[in-house]
C-alpha cells in the first residue's frame, strides 16, 4: 500500500474517532447487544432498529480505542438500510478483510477498507472487529424475538 493511501485510511479513521457518526443511544430499538473487549477495555452496545427486514437506525454507544470507535462510526453507516443478509454478508466480507484471510476483498468495500491494515496488527483485529460481533449478536436477538426483547439502556 502507497504512503499516501495510507495516510488517507490513517485520516478515515481518525475522523471516524473524532466524530463518530450514529453515536447515540436509540430508545426504540428492536435489538441491542452489547460487545466487550476485556484485553484493552474496549466496550460498546449496538442498537438496531428493524422495520420490513430492513435495518432502518443502527446507532452505538461505548467506549475504546480509534480504531475500536470508528469501525463501529463506519459499521453503523455501511449497514442502514441494508437487510439482515445483506449486513450479514458484509460482517463476513469485513471479517475476511481484517483478519487478513481474503485481503482482495478490500477493493470491494468502499471506506471500509481503511480498516484493512488491522490485519498486520492481530492484536488491532479484535478492536476492528468488536462493533461487528455486536451488531451480528442484535441481529440474531431480534431473529429469535417474538416480540422483539425489551431494550436496555444502562
Amino acid at each position: 500500500m502507497s504512503a499516501e493511501l495510507d495516510e488517507l485510511y490513517q485520516s478515515i479513521i481518525l475522523d471516524h474517532n473524532r466524530r463518530p457518526r450514529n453515536y447515540r443511544v436509540m430508545d426504540d430499538a428492536s435489538a441491542h447487544a452489547d460487545g466487550q473487549n476485556p484485553l484493552c477495555g474496549d466496550q460498546l452496545t449496538i442498537w438496531l432498529k428493524v422495520d420490513g427486514g430492513r435495518i432502518s437506525d443502527v446507532s452505538f454507544q461505548g467506549s475504546g480505542c480509534a480504531i475500536s470507535k470508528a469501525s463501529a462510526s463506519l459499521m453503523t453507516a455501511a449497514i442502514k438500510g441494508k437487510t439482515r443478509e445483506e449486513a450479514d454478508a458484509l460482517f463476513t466480507k469485513f471479517h475476511g478483510v481484517v483478519t487478513g484471510a481474503h485481503p482482495e476483498d478490500a477493493e470491494s468495500m468502499g471506506s471500509l477498507k481503511a480498516l484493512g491494515g488491522v490485519s498486520r496488527f492481530p492484536l488491532r483485529v479484535k478492536c476492528a472487529s468488536l462493533a461487528w460481533h455486536a451488531m451480528h449478536a442484535a441481529l440474531a436477538q431480534h431473529a429469535d424475538a417474538t416480540p422483539p426483547a425489551p431494550v436496555s439502556t444502562e
